[in-house]
């Protein structure tokens, strides 16, 4: 018992984390990607989600309030970001939240973060495709007059939905562009990334221009608990910042780009959030915004705010380019947090095989494209939204928890960036990530528990034997 304990417990030393980054079966990684295109990554995976699909969710819990909802989860993400920035530039390797707790709290830990990152990457790719049927029908629906049927475009069970061919058809076009290579990937994510915030750009000048303060009246009708489900949900819409992290061995200059990347990413989104946000309650009484209906929020108030079609066909247009996106990054960072996982052995050795002339993990991208794919064309929306807020959170956790533990056990561990106001920092963000997951429903959190425990029983079956770590000790 005691040797099982002690192997739980044991930590990957940083250095040699660091030391195999970018090596994988067959091939190595190959390093592309400079600042900007790592900050545009984390744009790209973040940006759009929130707004264009979960915003006319989360308004009917919050009502105008929804803004502050916005921040509340922004004030959450940056705490959490902090601490990403100080082991992204510590440890960059594309383990992310994983490979960090595998340095500091140990193997069971390290697992079950992974686990929580499958749940957070895998399952919200699926999230956004679903909602990116919706835009496009509204696209077709004001460029031509026709719209696809409704049976290929929802999920089973949610308006006449049979199979969501367009949520399959988003992740297999993602799927294609990562097979290229992460430099093309890089490059297309950008020209999407700088589409978007046009776009977004756009659509509040049309909104401000029917903006009447009323509609901001009562401006918390829901209350603080209106406030903080809100936030709960809208903070899926922050999981994109981490993205950079993922790219920890494909970047020029890991430790100086990763936390300025992250940083930089979350500064923007959030300034973007809220103004659009602020836009669309002020154009629209926050009691029209019908959570079964209004997926297109954004093209509808854009509609009504100018009496014709054509601002919404714009705002449906870079809808349909900022999910392209945000599915694009964040089935990246999947693969490369499987890829980190398997090089430790905690899953099959698939996962780290990497195609020696294309310097990409094939078999590992066409895995989790399956996957999500299937979850994209049966499972609705707000199910996998939920859910994936509370794997996040609770990884973001242990990343906070991950710098107090490392200051402490490897004080002198060479550190492109300190997390300022140490230890204030981290602990007030393990504090805004249990706050917010105490705001999820009881559900949400059935879900969460019947996960971690598949998770728990995939480890002892498999992680726990082949573990490498493990291995070498013995």
């Amino acid at each position: 018992m005691d040797s099982v304990v002690r192997q739980l417990l044991r930590t990957k030393p940083a250095e040699q984390i660091v030391a195999e980054g970018g090596h994988g079966e067959g091939g190595e990684l190959r390093r592309t990607m400079t600042l900007w295109q790592l900050t545009l990554f984390s744009v790209g995976a973040t940006l759009g989600t929130g707004i264009f699909v979960i915003l006319g969710q989360a308004v009917p819990k919050a009502g105008p309030a929804v803004v502050l909802a916005f921040v509340l989860a922004a004030v959450t993400a940056l705490f959490s970001a902090l601490s990403y920035a100080e082991l992204a530039g510590t440890i960059p390797v594309s383990g992310s939240s994983y490979s960090y707790a595998y340095a500091t709290l140990g193997e069971l830990v390290a697992w079950v973060c992974g686990w929580c990152l499958m749940l957070e990457y895998a399952v919200s790719v699926a999230a956004v495709a679903v909602g990116w049927g919706e835009y496009l029908n509204h696209f077709f629906r004001d460029l031509f007059g026709w719209e696809l049927p409704a049976a290929i475009t929802h999920s089973p069970g949610d308006q006449g939905g049979v199979i969501n061919v367009t949520a399959i058809l988003i992740v297999l076009l993602a799927t294609w562009l990562l097979l290229r290579g992460a430099s093309e990937s890089a490059t297309a994510n950008a020209i999407f990334v700088l589409i978007k915030i046009a776009v977004l750009v756009f659509f509040c000048v049309v909104a401000f221009t029917a903006f009447e303060s009323g509609n901001l009246t009562p401006f918390v009708p829901m209350g603080v608990a209106g406030i903080t489900a809100a936030a709960s949900q809208v903070f899926f819409s922050y999981i994109g910042f981490d993205a950079a992290s993922t790219a920890g061995e494909e970047a020029k200059n890991p430790k100086r780009d990763l936390p300025l990347a992250i940083l930089l990413s979350l500064v923007i989104v959030t300034v973007v959030y809220v103004l659009v946000a602020l836009a669309a309650v002020g154009a629209m009484p926050w009691q029209q915004f019908d959570p079964e209906t209004t997926e297109a929020s954004l093209a509808l108030i854009a509609d009504r705010a100018t009496g014709s079609t054509w601002a919404g066909l714009i705002i449906s247009f870079g809808a349909v380019i900022a999910i392209a996106s945000v599915v694009l990054t964040v089935l990246y960072g999947q693969t490369r947090i499987l890829f980190a996982m398997s090089r430790d052995g905690l899953l099959p050795r698939i996962f780290e095989r990497i195609d020696p002339r294309r310097q990409v993990p094939v078999a590992n991208t066409l895995i989790v494209a399956t996957f999500v794919s299937v979850l994209a064309g049966f499972i609705p929306l707000g199910q996998l939204a939920e859910a994936t807020s509370i794997g996040t959170l609770f990884a973001f956790a242990i990343v906070n928890v991950g710098v107090l533990v490392l200051r402490r056990t490897q004080p002198d561990l060479p550190r492109s960036f300190r997390t300022p106001l140490f230890p204030l920092t981290p602990i007030l963000g393990v504090i805004f990530c249990v706050v917010v997951m105490l705001g999820l429903a009881g559900v949400t959190w059935l879900a969460f528990a019947i996960w971690m425990a598949v998770g728990l029983l995939a480890y002892f079956l498999y992680g726990f034997r082949h573990s490498r770590l493990s291995r070498s000790v013995r």
